[in-house]
């Protein structure tokens, strides 16, 4: 990475720089929504601060996490696409993943718990990803990610998706 960088917290494994930000905004760009941001003068108000919301509604999947997705798919060599992605999410990571991989030919499968809501399943099953339900909570499903052969991007944005994400 060049550029000037953010400084790491504790335990950081990579520094974030402007040009891991550009990177990841050309390699996203015309793919998701560039989505407003307006200040709220409610919150404003209530805060007493300049306050702006950024509209990812805006998005295919009404979230900003579908850039981080994005991103790390992007990167992926022949082999890790032709293994595809598995991740831990029952919510917007997921489908996010499942919608990019869709559309770039990229197999995901998504482990959610067994108590995931059944709309949460339904989104991210309509949009392209195989929903794998397993164990009671998310750390019980996320147990699971050892047991399948595919790429793994993480629940967790990685600095790559935090990259991205800041891209817009």
């Amino acid at each position: 990475m060049t550029g000037t960088a953010l400084k790491p917290a504790a335990g950081a494994q990579a520094l974030l720089t402007a040009d891991d930000v550009r990177a990841a905004a050309g390699r996203i760009a015309g793919a998701v929504v560039r989505t407003p941001t307006l200040k709220s003068q409610t919150l404003s108000a209530i805060t007493g601060a300049e306050i702006f919301v950024k509209f990812e509604n805006h998005q295919f999947t009404a979230a900003y996490k579908e850039r981080g997705a994005l991103n790390a798919m992007l990167q992926l060599d022949e082999e890790q696409r032709r293994r595809g992605v598995i991740a831990a999410s029952a919510g917007n990571h997921s489908q996010g993943l499942s919608y990019h991989g869709t559309r770039l030919g990229i197999p995901v499968t998504i482990v959610m718990p067994r108590t995931t809501p059944v709309v949460k399943v339904m989104q991210t099953e309509a949009v392209g990803g195989t929903v794998v339900l397993e164990g009671e909570s998310f750390d019980e499903a996320s147990a699971l990610y050892g047991e399948f052969g595919a790429f793994y991007t993480g629940y967790v944005c990685s600095a790559d998706e935090l990259a991205a994400e800041l891209a817009q």
